[in-house]
């Protein structure tokens, strides 16, 4: 792979171009809008750089009430994104939701609030993973969703990698608009239930606007998932990833690894008696956000206003897995003096689960806040504006002793005691269950302040030409505390994935940014910006970027540069944390013919103070042919390339590297039993490094088209479709190509059609994600086509009645084999959606 190229001046430039003649200068006034991927005020929307906007109508037409939901739709979305779907015990973000353009992952993409930062999760995913949760957006608060396809270190800083996805809110409101929804998932426990009131008022002086959004909904249980809703896929042609932490168990008889007597025939698999956890997942859990936005601005004067933003949001969720697991780690032994021993002497327990403690379950909530106060004006034709920003989340998640968590001092203690019997799949008797378990309280804490400045206007003149330009500074603390039940820390509870991560950093940026008309066609873009971090260092990104008329019919734009992600604070700062994985000790099997099926093996994880910001260089070139308002069709071809990635260590490296003996500190291992060479695995140490690089190479397209059909309405067809060229990753020297690989399929594409007459309004929408190979490679996961309707008609001027089915033909998830990470169920889950037929109605009323 090429390297990056960095310019070393902070006065390096970022480069705009615009196509629409100097009409601008004419007697009528145009006002001036700032447009996502530009700082700088423009009269027409579309810039140098590609930005696919979706406003509130094309949001109604799709039916979504959930901004996840909406978004995975987007062929820009990819492999990385995450959701509320397949929370569990083990998941470290439950209750969260994200976007990963490009298939960069969460990280890659900056998400914006009407253009400015907001804070990240109090709960990292995938232990260090921080990311911007979109289930604090609510829906009906929403004028646009700008994703800008392009990279945008160089104007809006940090993370920008992949691109942007900037959500507009909605205000200049006026009068009251009530919404109510409920919608159902057939023949499951799923369904929504969704209620708004939007209010607002404008005046000579200023304008406020209040939204109240309400969203809840149903479980979707393993039960209703049928074949998916099991990890013994292997009757379907999958793989058996039932657990080695049996119920019954098994235990070490005078030093001999000994499955219990009564573990059933079928889920006997050499030395272990597996267990079937799928049954109590939740595929999808039940969940309830309310929130309030508020937004306010108030003229001082004829050039100077004086504006704020409020945000609030509550949501609660729930996450939870099977009953808690115990092995080697816990020391645990039963005596031979227990009623129950059929061994009748001291033993040692060594894989189990306390099934009669039942399912373990968490409940999470989060409280979000947001203010942004401020005051923007214009002085001598300068647009200028400044801002102050506070915005805090706090997410608790606990679990009580009807809960299943179960501490193991308290069950050694009721094992010795005779009162608690772990043979033969016994259920224990209630005050027994109430002795072994426990209460869990998991507390994760963000937060962001930061102050801005900016101005926006006519520069010089150059040539006969107006030169404009942008210019600002920024500054920003932000920190980051996620704190695990004490228990969890002293080693009494397993089996859960548990976080532990602090840190605080402060960080300063400076942006210039020129809109150059080089000539009455050609508009050059020049951006550039300086950040700097008091934990990492400082960086300096360029933008240049060029829009060109070459016709009244086509257009040509291109862009090249590049961007930074500073590692996360949970990355630096992240404490000794587990998560679990699913494989075969190749090693043990062939030495000892034990351990010679796919079994759960745990990873040991902990931060990096020294890891270095990500890096990257990205370019992009297209044409837009738009031969009449009725149609155009757009076409742009983009790379990325990113460097430095930081990622935790490959789980197959780490175990090739380091298994093969018995004595490695880095993969530990249990003493093996007389005439053995290994013992099992206990657990595996890794760690975040700056591990190498990733190039991401495709293209996009998108068309429009219009057709008026006189006495019979109108209709509006769009596509939005993305072909993935090339993903590669380069490791250790070693390229890795994921094009066509599990999770990373080439085709997707999103096809809407709109037909309006009169107070009547209709809409088919087809999305579509390609075929791509299962993580065997062994077999092709098949493509998936969802289509969804809706329809809509307007009563009067006060009622409009919507309805809607989502997945017409109630298509199942693509079966895959799986990862044996976190796709254990016969099915892909970050890229299939396993909701089947949705039909849901809404009344919307205005005052």
């Amino acid at each position: 792979m090429k390297k990056i190229f960095l310019w070393p001046s902070a006065c390096a430039l970022a480069v705009s171009v615009s196509i629409v003649p100097p009409v601008i200068a004419a007697e009528k006034s145009v006002e001036r809008i700032e447009v996502t991927g530009s700082r700088i005020k423009r009269t027409d929307i579309e810039g140098p750089s590609p930005v696919q906007s979706i406003n509130k109508d094309d949001i109604a037409n799709m039916g979504f009430d959930n901004l996840q939901q909406l978004l995975e739709r987007m062929p820009a979305n990819g492999s990385g994104a995450f959701s509320t779907r397949g929370n569990s015990q083990d998941s470290t973000a439950n209750g969260g939701a994200s976007i990963s353009l490009r298939g960069l992952g969460p990280d890659a993409t900056l998400v914006l609030i009407n253009g400015r930062r907001v804070g990240a999760s109090a709960f990292a995913e995938g232990i260090s993973n921080s990311f911007v949760d979109i289930n604090n957006i609510p829906v009906s608060a929403i004028e646009r969703i700008d994703i800008l396809k392009d990279g945008a270190s160089a104007i809006y800083g940090s993370d920008a990698i992949a691109g942007v996805v900037n959500i507009i809110l909605r205000k200049d409101i006026e009068g009251i608009e009530l919404s109510l929804g409920y919608g159902d998932d057939n023949g499951t426990g799923y369904d929504e239930t969704k209620g708004s009131l939007v209010w607002g008022v404008k005046a000579d002086k200023g304008s406020a606007s209040i939204i109240l959004d309400y969203f809840t909904n149903g479980t979707l249980s393993a039960e209703d998932m049928g074949r998916f809703g099991s990890a013994n896929q292997s009757p379907y042609g999958g793989d058996d990833s039932r657990s080695s932490r049996g119920f019954p168990g098994y235990f070490y008889v005078n030093g001999v690894q000994t499955i219990d007597p009564d573990c059933p025939a079928d889920s006997i698999d050499g030395e272990y008696c597996l267990f079937d956890y799928g049954p109590y997942n939740m595929t999808i859990p039940t969940s309830e956000r309310v929130g309030a936005i508020g937004q306010f601005d108030y003229m001082l004067g004829d050039d100077l206003t004086a504006f704020l933003e409020l945000s609030v949001q509550h949501n609660t969720s729930e996450a939870g897995g099977a009953p808690t697991p115990l092995d080697e780690k816990a020391k645990m032994t039963v005596p031979g003096t227990h009623p129950n021993n059929p061994w009748g002497q001291d033993i040692k327990i060594g894989r189990f689960r306390t099934v009669d403690a039942g399912a373990r379950r968490w409940d999470i909530e989060s409280d979000t806040m947001r203010v942004v106060a401020g005051l923007r004006g214009v002085v001598n034709d300068w647009d200028w504006e400044v801002s102050a920003q506070r915005g805090r989340s706090e997410s608790t998640q606990t679990g009580d002793r009807s809960q299943g968590w179960v501490r193991t001092d308290f069950l050694q203690a009721e094992i010795d005691a005779g009162n608690y019997n772990p043979f033969g799949g016994a259920i224990n008797s209630q005050d027994v269950i109430d002795r072994i378990t426990t209460n869990l309280v998991r507390q994760g804490k963000s937060s962001i302040t930061a102050y801005d400045a900016s101005i926006s206007g006519h520069a010089f003149t150059l040539a006969d030409r107006d030169i404009m330009m942008a210019a600002g500074a920024e500054y920003r603390e932000e920190s980051v505390s996620d704190v695990p039940d004490d228990q969890f820390q002293r080693g009494l509870i397993f089996g859960t994935e548990a976080v532990s991560a602090f840190g605080s950093r402060d960080q300063h940026a400076a942006y210039v940014e020129f809109s150059i008309p080089v000539a009455d066609n050609f508009e050059l873009q020049l951006a550039g910006r300086y950040d700097s971090y008091s934990d990492f260092g400082s960086t300096t990104n360029p933008k240049i970027a060029f829009q060109w008329g070459i016709s009244d019919e086509v257009t040509a734009r291109g862009s090249w540069s590049t961007g930074f992600r500073a590692p996360s604070l949970a990355q630096i700062g992240l404490g000794p944390s587990e998560k679990s994985d699913f494989f075969v000790d190749s090693y043990r099997c062939a030495a000892d013919n034990l351990d010679c099926g796919r079994l759960d093996y745990n990873f040991l994880f902990a931060g990096n103070p020294d890891l270095e910001a990500e890096e990257s260089e990205t370019w992009n070139l297209g044409v837009i042919w738009a031969p009449s308002q009725q149609f155009d069709i757009g076409f742009d071809v983009f790379n990325i390339l990113q460097e430095n990635k930081i990622d935790a260590l490959e789980n197959k490296d780490l175990y090739a590297a380091n298994c093969n003996d018995q004595n490695s500190t880095i993969c530990r291992r249990t003493a093996p039993q007389a005439g053995q060479t290994f013992g099992s695995i206990d657990v595996i140490q890794s760690a975040f490094i700056n591990i190498g690089s990733q190039e991401v190479q495709g293209v996009d397209l998108s068309t429009h088209y219009g057709l008026e059909l006189d006495n019979y309405g109108d209709i509006k067809f769009g596509v939005e479709y993305s072909y993935l060229i090339s993903f590669e990753k380069e490791i250790d020297g070693k390229t890795i190509d994921y094009t066509g690989e599990y999770e990373y399929p080439q085709h997707r594409w999103l096809a809407t059609t709109n037909w309006n007459m009169d107070d009547f309004a209709a809409n088919v929408n087809f999305s579509y994600i390609g075929e791509f190979e299962d993580f065997n490679k062994t077999r092709t996961v098949d493509a998936q086509l969802l289509v969804d309707m809706s329809g809509s008609y307007r009563f009067n001027d006060t009622v409009k009645l919507t309805l809607g089915v989502n997945n017409l033909f109630d298509e199942e998830p693509s079966f895959a084999i799986g990862d044996g990470d976190a796709d254990l169920y016969g099915y892909a889950m970050g890229v299939h959606n396993p909701l089947g037929r949705y039909i849901y109605t809404k009344v919307t009323m205005n005052f």
